[in-house]
């Protein structure tokens, strides 16, 4: 029996999407799906949801649940992680709480910026325990990425897990439709090119019947910016750098110098920027989930309709050789020319029974190339840190990050990091 394995399958919600979803793909059927998640009973409250999923769909996919994590690998054929090391409280908690000591506001903290150069130390070494157990019991499986920091994550398993793997995420697969809407102009036949990294992509080329509408756009964009909406960011990197980045507004904030800084709080309203915007979200999950634990897991009357997710079409792709096009995180083989061979980019890849074959960009615009390596520079620091243990490449990481940078001296930054390594304790491995 083939089988899917789903790491951190306690996201509730998230396994009925993706594993839901294969449950209602024909060529998935009879396939088991492997849970597993070092929560027990989150783990058994997924299983209970699922089966209930698998009763209404009348899907002959075999649900199991796993405490043993190499046995729920064994075998596997394709793994989806989804992962989160440390979870709200302590670890978000930390990440946002001594920053701010120092002065240092974020928004969402978890792609770069202090608070993702930390997620990713905590997050590597466990990554890379999965990679050994795949290498073991699972050799050939393709592993798809769904943790932050996408990059980094994607960029660890691929070059030091030696594990097939390729890092998904929503940002490209909603922006021309986000943008558009946003806009009030109509989505339909229009023709689009994304290319760059997770969370800082570009929308390159946009068009309807061979006309470009990145004209439209920008005029639509300025009369909208007269008045306050959650897209203000954006639109400004576009107005100053001349395209639309895939990921939101929050998140772009604190991933460049120019929007969160102290001594120009005025910006902070002008640009409709939400400080502490994730713990915000976590607490108001942890408070829907009381609610929505009896629908979703007592429900024996559950529906499930397919959702967007990628995992269940790449599946059924390399399952059926039917080809189908994704926006995924690979490493950088000469794909964006004027960016680091060792980056994670994120591009338009092929998936078929062959894998995923990714798709040649060449030269990105300079002006967004350089946006992308200040980004790069941070992830690839922070990787060095994760695999060589030493405390400096923290340091670097941190040193080199365009908001820490702008708003920290040196010496700052680096009581900053040591605070948080402290209060990181064994939720990070020991660093020299």
């Amino acid at each position: 029996m083939s089988k899917i394995t789903f790491l951190g399958a306690g996201s509730t919600v998230f396994a009925k999407n993706v594993l839901g979803d294969c449950m209602m793909t024909p060529s998935l059927q009879g396939f088991e799906l492997a849970l597993f998640d070092i929560d027990l009973e989150r783990l058994k409250d997924s299983e209970n949801m699922l089966n209930n999923l698998k009763l209404s769909t009348g899907s002959s996919c075999v649900v199991k649940a796993y405490t043993d994590r190499k046995e729920a690998l064994r075998g596997a054929k394709y793994v989806v992680n989804a992962i989160q090391v440390g979870g709200y409280d302590p670890c978000t908690i930390t990440d946002f709480e001594i920053p701010k000591k120092y002065g240092l506001r974020q928004t969402i903290a978890d792609t770069i910026g202090i608070g993702g150069i930390f997620r990713n130390l905590r997050t590597i070494p466990v990554m890379l325990d999965f990679a050994k157990d795949i290498q073991e019991v699972c050799p050939d499986a393709w592993f798809l990425n769904y943790t932050n920091p996408m990059a980094v994550l994607t960029n660890a398993m691929n070059t030091y897990g030696g594990v097939k793997t390729v890092g998904l995420c929503h940002s490209v697969q909603g922006c021309v439709s986000h943008l558009f809407k946003n806009l009030e102009m109509d989505s339909t036949g229009v023709n689009w090119k994304i290319a760059g990294i997770n969370h800082m992509a570009w929308l390159l080329e946009v068009t309807k019947d061979g006309i470009d509408l990145y004209p439209e756009i920008k005029r639509r964009a300025r009369e909208k910016q007269q008045e306050k909406h959650k897209d203000m960011v954006r639109y400004e990197m576009m107005f100053r750098f001349g395209y639309y980045v895939t990921e939101s507004s929050e998140h772009n904030a604190e991933y460049h110098p120019y929007f969160i800084k102290r001594n120009y709080p005025e910006l902070i309203d002008r640009f409709n920027i939400p400080l502490d915007e994730y713990p915000r979200r976590c607490i108001r999950q942890i408070d829907k989930w009381k609610t929505m634990r009896e629908e979703l897991v007592n429900n024996k009357n559950l529906e499930h309709k397919r959702s967007k997710e990628y995992a269940s079409y790449m599946f059924d792709a390399m399952e059926t050789n039917t080809p189908f096009k994704i926006g995924g995180n690979v490493m950088n083989t000469g794909l964006i020319t004027n960016l680091p061979k060792e980056a994670c980019v994120e591009v338009s890849c092929l998936v078929d029974a062959d894998g995923v074959t990714p798709t040649y960009v060449g030269d990105l615009p300079p002006q967004l190339a350089a946006l992308n390596r200040t980004n790069i520079n941070t992830q690839l620091l922070t990787l060095e840190a994760a695999i060589t243990g030493k405390k400096e490449h923290i340091y670097h990481a941190a040193m080199l990050d365009p908001h820490t940078a702008a708003e920290l001296s040196i010496d700052d930054i680096v009581a900053m990091c040591d605070d948080l390594i402290e209060a990181h304790g064994n939720w990070l491995p020991k660093f020299v």
